[in-house]
């Protein structure tokens, strides 16, 4: 709303440059701005309903989580997954035994989330169910050094970094190790999966000229996390947030172990035992016991769970305010010192125990699949009723389709015997024998993004050995080469093992049929 009522104002002829560069750099920290801010941006720039032009009443804060109610009688309260990851920190000490008990490992997970999303709109990119894939990659977070981050580390991204937004600048092309190493990224595990990312984004066909990695800005970050990027592709929608990577502390683990009074730790074998002083609550289970009567058991095991992080920001509240208080099971307690202090001594310790850190890339899978509709849409050069999908091979639905140049029998057994050939090489394909002219066929399957396309024609039928033509979808440039041989090369340019200019280099370029109905040639 706020976007739309700027964009109005400074569109004005009368509205002046220094007002414009003002509301431009509203725009660039929109993110940035808080509850209050945001009211007081309403109110400067005078902004209304665009139904009834009334005034609007101030910004308020809401639950983005759907709820609902468990059981029977509806008496538990629920509320829908609004991410896949905490199912995974959940089988946290499960995952940790599967890789023997060792840091750095990772688990992911594809799945449904559901968001109370305001006003669901712009198709796939605004809606309240939608499918997510997550990673959650656990480290040492003494160790945050990616092994293999040398081989992302030449690789030039367009990066937004929150200084960047802040000033008023733009985005600009980094080496991703000079960013790691500057600092613009915070740590090296970050920098790799946002690497990684990138080849997976261009590879199943985001443009690279129209993606970009966002750094949040400080308002705008979770306060958990240490750093996070998100991956936005540029569309008719504007720049859309479609990945999310983000240095989650040890967040997540922290308030689950909390919660279920089950340490979700590792463990690291020290070189040389490590003295230190050890800082747990000590509860006054008398002082406790009298305030909170049944409850106190709870409040006691809640206090015994709780780590070195959280007991040292207790512990200077309760020096400054003299109290603090607990959630758990679904009530909220206020702790005094006469009910809880920290208490202080010298501990050896032969293993470290520490609580991982995560690196989590988000991927919005139904965002991410229309910025790949969007950016492999193109009109054919000087005709505009032809349009086609450029996926890649990879990703298309289709790999090639076989087309057999009219619907004379004597084409049938090629037919066959090539698309029992792509099966038995797990080759998706689709075989059209309709009665449409070749060319027609061509567009039909290119409309649908199918990356190539096997021709039998006259000279397959006539000449020995048995040759078929072989179309790439985007160039419209065709090969020539044996039955036989077509299943491989569509193989492995559909994994990637070959370029269609590796294949043009090989084998002779089509430029027509040499036989035709009635003639019958030997070699």
């Amino acid at each position: 709303l706020l976007t739309a009522h700027l964009q109005k104002l400074m569109s004005d002829k009368k509205c002046t440059a220094e007002k414009k560069a003002e509301m431009e750099n509203v725009l660039t920290q929109l993110d940035n701005y808080g509850q209050q801010e945001l009211a007081d941006l309403f109110v400067n720039y005078n902004v209304k309903s665009p139904i009834t032009g009334n005034d609007l009443s101030p910004p308020v804060s809401f639950n983005l989580m759907f709820k609902t109610s468990i059981g029977p009688g509806g008496n538990m309260p629920g509320y829908l997954r609004p991410e896949t990851a905490q199912g995974i920190f959940l089988n946290f000490k499960r995952l940790l035994e599967f890789n023997q008990g060792k840091l750095p490992f990772a688990a992911a997970q594809i799945g449904n989330s559901f968001r109370n999303e305001i006003s669901p709109r712009s198709g796939l990119i605004r809606v309240r169910e939608f499918t997510m894939a997550e990673i959650e990659h656990f480290v040492d977070p003494s160790e945050k050094n990616h092994p293999k981050f040398q081989n992302v580390a030449d690789l030039n991204i367009l990066l937004y970094s929150s200084k960047a937004q802040v000033s008023g600048q733009s985005a600009h092309v980094m080496r991703l190790g000079d960013a790691v190493q500057q600092g613009v990224i915070n740590n090296s595990v970050l920098g790799y999966f946002i690497g990684r990312i990138y080849l997976f984004l261009t590879k199943v066909g985001v443009s690279p000229e129209k993606l970009r990695f966002r750094q949040h800005m400080e308002n705008e970050m979770a306060h958990y996390a240490c750093d996070c990027w998100d991956a936005e592709s540029k569309t008719s929608y504007g720049w859309i947030e479609i990945v999310g990577c983000a240095d989650r502390s040890c967040y997540d683990l922290s308030c689950h172990a909390r919660a279920t009074k089950v340490p979700l730790i590792a463990e690291k074998p020290l070189k040389e035992p490590i003295s230190f002083q050890n800082k747990p609550f000590e509860a006054n289970k008398g002082a406790i016991g009298k305030a909170y009567k049944k409850d106190a058991k709870v409040v006691m095991e809640y206090l015994s769970m709780c780590d070195e992080c959280y007991i040292n920001e207790m512990e200077q509240l309760l020096n400054e305010k003299g109290e603090f208080t607990v959630e758990t099971e679904g009530k909220t307690f206020k702790l005094t010192k006469d009910m809880v202090t920290v208490k202080r001594f010298q501990k050896t310790l032969h293993v470290e125990e520490i609580i991982p850190n995560v690196i989590e890339p988000s991927f919005g899978i139904g965002r991410i699949m229309y910025t790949v509709f969007e950016h492999t849409f193109h009109i054919r050069e000087g005709d505009e009723q032809r349009t086609f999908f450029s996926f890649p091979a990879v990703v298309a639905p289709f790999k090639c389709s076989v087309l057999p140049l009219s619907q004379n029998q004597e084409f049938m057994p090629f037919v066959k015997e090539l698309s029992e050939a792509l099966t038995r090489n797990g080759i998706s394909h689709k075989v059209d024998d309709s009665s449409g002219s070749i060319g027609r066929r061509y567009a039909r399957t290119d409309e649908i993004g199918v990356a190539f396309g096997i021709t039998i024609d006259f000279d397959t039928v006539n000449r020995t050995p048995h040759t078929a033509t072989l179309r790439d979808r985007d160039s419209m440039r065709q090969i020539r080469a044996e039955i036989s041989e077509l299943p491989t090369i569509i193989r492995d340019l559909a994994n990637g093992y070959l370029t269609w200019a590796d294949v043009e280099a090989k084998y002779p370029q089509f430029e027509g049929q040499e036989t035709g109905k009635k003639d019958t040639i030997e070699e």
